[in-house]
């Protein structure tokens, strides 16, 4: 591997904490839940590292940046990061803030463990120094897919606003989609009022509608008007992207919230570490922890890992990817590189279609798996 030069202020050479930089959303227009599950599940990884004696002896200390979602901000603290001399960074959800801290880490040659981010194209090229646990969008997206038709559903519309994230998955949809006998109606919301979403899907003759959205808005407001819009009864709402995980889609839709399935990166049983992480990730939360939380919690797992082997050195820890196999809250976790996938993949993460129950809000149905 090619390893970028590095500013001698970089090397750490003194007997201090080994660091790893943490990106997480904390304020609007982030989304800050999944900011806040994010972090405790690093925050409670790290402290779980440092009980059980840290690295070879030197405690493990997460630095966090808030990336607001917004990429600019994103590359501004990796390049921040990156002088302050942190061994890796871990962690974004959203996928375009993502994408531009892979490419600044793969450029920098600083090794970035990608937690929750799931756009398959975090790099434009191949890159040794950037791997992720989350499924990737084709991946969790097409079994999506295989639960709409195996639920009835063959002419499905997608709400959806101009992004690259919302772009690669309607044409994930509908290249999984058309060969089996599907079609996919783009609805532009640039263009489109909440209400007058009902009409079109009416005159399509739809009987699914995806949000490709962002929460709140306007999510929320679309759900609020297809419900009420009596020739929609029989139509699914569903959110591939995962917008009905946190609390604060209940709280914003009330009973409506119910019955709109989406994906969802856990197993149907979690393993004893699984089980001790929901309840210790419960007692930080205050409320149930989203599969964010989880990821959060492996990513220092194994960072930790593949730290305790090389001593934060940055070129020996891109080059552990293909080495690391430790147990992760959701199963074993090992890296490979799968076609089209410019980083090293977690292949086997878990997916499910679930929804929120419409008889008890706050539990969810498992629909489907993949």
């Amino acid at each position: 591997m090619n390893t970028p030069p590095v500013a001698p202020e970089t090397q750490r050479t003194d007997g201090s904490a080994v660091r790893i930089g943490a990106l997480v959303p904390l304020t609007r227009p982030g989304w800050v839940q999944a900011g806040r599950h994010l972090l405790a599940g690093l925050e409670l990884a790290v402290g779980e590292v440092n009980d059980a004696g840290g690295i070879a002896g030197r405690p493990l200390e997460l630095l966090v940046r808030d990336t607001a979602a917004d990429p600019r901000k994103a590359t501004a603290a990796v390049d921040e990061l990156a002088r302050l001399g942190v061994a890796a960074l871990a962690g974004e959800y959203h996928s375009v803030v993502a994408r531009a801290v892979a490419g600044r880490a793969d450029a920098l040659g600083l090794p970035f463990l990608c937690s929750s981010a799931v756009l398959d194209a975090l790099t434009e090229q191949p890159t040794e120094w950037v791997a992720r646990l989350a499924p990737t969008q084709s991946h969790g997206w097409q079994i999506y897919a295989d639960f709409l038709l195996g639920s009835g559903h063959h002419r499905i519309a997608v709400a959806t606003q101009p992004s690259v994230y919302w772009a690669s998955g309607t044409r994930v949809l509908r290249e999984h989609l058309t060969p089996r006998g599907g079609t996919v109606i783009e609805l532009d919301m640039s263009e489109l009022t909440p209400a007058a979403v009902c009409d079109e899907l009416v005159d399509h003759r739809a009987t699914a509608l995806l949000l490709l959205v962002g929460h709140p808005d306007p999510a929320v407001e679309i759900v609020r008007s297809v419900r009420r819009d009596q020739r929609l009864a029989e139509l699914l709402i569903g959110a591939p992207a995962g917008q009905p995980e946190f609390a604060t889609w209940a709280t914003s839709l009330g009973d409506d919230c119910a019955a709109i399935p989406f994906l969802r990166y856990l197993p149907e049983r979690l393993g004893p570490l699984g089980a001790r992480v929901e309840t210790a990730l419960r007692e930080r939360l205050t409320d149930a922890p989203s599969f964010v939380a989880y990821e959060g919690y492996d990513a220092v797992v194994v960072l930790a890992d593949v730290l305790r082997s090389h001593d934060g050195d940055r070129a020996r820890t891109a080059e552990s990817w293909p080495r690391v196999a430790v147990e992760g809250t959701r199963g074993r976790i090992q890296f490979s590189r799968v076609p089209g996938v410019s980083v090293w993949q977690w292949a086997s993460a878990p997916v499910q279609v679930v929804d929120r129950d419409p008889e008890r809000t706050d539990h969810f149905r498992i629909l489907h798996t993949g």
